[in-house]
């Protein structure tokens, strides 16, 4: 009930759902990390990454400890290529590529909507040179016009007291 007043569920929360439905079974089947890494050498990957501080090798088969004090494991332990950590079916270098071109990505458009914004807001605050000049021949145009209408009210005035039809100010006066 309170799902169809809010409207349909954005496609975002949905995607974000299911990746989190998909991470959840490796999640759930953790073994706490002060078991030995060691133990599940030569077994599945699966086996080893219940762990989260193992890493697989698939090269040699390989259950090491994660050096957690390095944030990518080192050539001598194990090749990027066939070091698993989290989950057996994405390798360190592709989780590397994925992971750089998510984050440009990311960054490529906060900057692209930065300088859209800073775009808008100095267009807005401050009118280029076409709206200058538009603005400045529209105002010689209104003093242009004044000054027409007060020669021609003038000229008018003086026609009108010529033949005697001024309009006085207040025409009780004369009463």
């Amino acid at each position: 009930m309170a799902s169809a007043a809010l409207g349909p569920t954005p496609r975002w929360v949905m995607l974000l759902g299911a990746a989190l439905l998909l991470l959840l079974p490796v999640a759930s089947a953790q073994e706490p990390p002060g078991m030995g890494c060691s133990l599940y050498t030569n077994r599945s990957c699966e086996e080893c990454l219940r762990n989260v501080s193992c890493l697989w090798c698939n090269e040699n088969k390989a259950c090491l400890d994660y050096p957690v004090r390095k944030i990518l494991p080192p050539a001598s332990l194990c090749k990027l290529s066939s070091a698993r950590w989290g989950v057996c079916w994405v390798n360190f270098e592709a989780l590397i590529i994925t992971m750089s071109v998510l984050g440009g990505s990311v960054l490529l458009g906060i900057t692209v909507c930065c300088c859209c914004c800073c775009r808008r807001r100095n267009r807005s605050r401050k009118p280029d040179r076409s709206d200058e000049r538009a603005m400045r021949e529209q105002e010689e145009r209104r003093v242009r016009q004044e000054e027409r209408r007060a020669e021609m009210k003038s000229r008018h005035d003086e026609i009108r007291k010529k033949y005697g039809l001024f309009k006085e100010q207040n025409p009780y006066e004369k009463f």
